[in-house]
């Protein structure tokens, strides 16, 4: 296998790890501080904020590694890393109390 194709089975994994720590991340938060009716209630937010999430991320992957990872590995999966804590961290930020920081 080529490091190209390697972009094609690592994107949708590493994506789809960032979307649910993401995910698992923001759920917390929300339990912390009573976001929403119950769990129930935030799921369908949770699974769509996920998704793209995971999205996003398998494209930064898929690019990392396809194309950056052709000449240096360790940087393509450096970059990744980075790029997802970032994103997560992004994620976070903008989503974590939608009616301001109260708790």
């Amino acid at each position: 296998m080529t490091r190209g194709q390697w972009g094609c089975v690592v994107a949708p994994v590493a994506g789809l790890a960032t979307g649910v720590l993401g995910s698992v991340l923001l759920a917390a938060a929300w339990r912390a501080c009573d976001v929403g009716v119950n769990g129930a209630a935030n799921g369908l937010a949770l699974i769509f904020y996920g998704a793209v999430l995971s999205v996003i991320a398998a494209a930064w992957w898929g690019v990392l590694i396809g194309y950056v990872g052709r000449w240096n590995l360790t940087v393509a999966v450096l970059g990744g890393v980075v790029g997802t804590a970032v994103m997560v961290w992004i994620f976070m930020a903008v989503l974590q109390v939608p009616n301001g920081y109260r708790c």
